[in-house]
């Protein structure tokens, strides 16, 4: 399957839809993208569907809504993107921008992932699987995102475990890395 067209212009992915989230920036001294971070989410805890994920990346979760609301209801947080189960694809911040996905973080002893890192988080918990529709659309964005920004290294697709180890857990164990790297390896 071909690759997403991702404008690097622009930073966005033609393939997505667009929903602008406030939650995030320019990158320090016009940062090119070094490195992708997997995550995993589901709002609430353990559930598929619905719009609070989007709330939560715009700044509209309602907290009477879920009791697990209120915790983070004060939250200002985003990832370039989301894909939900079905491999539908959700852009909120351009990929050249900052988004605010990765908190605390290091990688290969550089602080502070989000100045130089692509957050795609995908719908879904650390003790669920994936499904083969998000493995595909991950692929090919990725892919998009390789040719748009060569200063992305191929190596550099990361989980969020990796870049926050002891702090955070996803996109957890049933991620299978193989899965998405026979995919990425794919030139078809």
């Amino acid at each position: 399957m071909t690759p997403f067209q991702v404008n690097a212009k622009s930073g966005l992915c033609q393939q997505a839809h667009f929903i602008k989230s406030p939650n995030s920036d320019r990158r320090p001294d016009d940062t090119q993208p070094q490195l992708i971070v997997v995550h995993g989410i589901s709002l609430p805890p353990n559930q598929f569907g619905g719009e609070a994920i989007t709330q939560l990346f715009t700044n509209q979760l309602d907290p009477e809504e879920d009791p697990y609301f209120e915790k983070i209801k004060n939250l200002k947080v985003s990832a370039h993107a989301l894909i939900r189960r079905d491999g539908s694809l959700i852009q909120y911040v351009p990929f050249h921008e900052r988004a605010w996905h990765a908190g605390l973080s290091e990688f290969q002893g550089r602080e502070g992932c989000n100045d130089f890192s692509i957050g795609i988080e995908l719908e879904g918990t650390d003790d669920t699987c994936y499904s083969a529709e998000q493995y595909q659309t991950l692929s090919l964005l990725v892919k998009g995102l390789w040719n748009a920004y060569p200063s992305l290294h191929e190596k550099h697709v990361v989980g969020h475990c990796d870049i926050a180890p002891g702090r955070k857990t996803d996109p957890g164990e049933f991620f299978q890395w193989s899965a998405l790297n026979r995919l990425l390896e794919n030139k078809a």
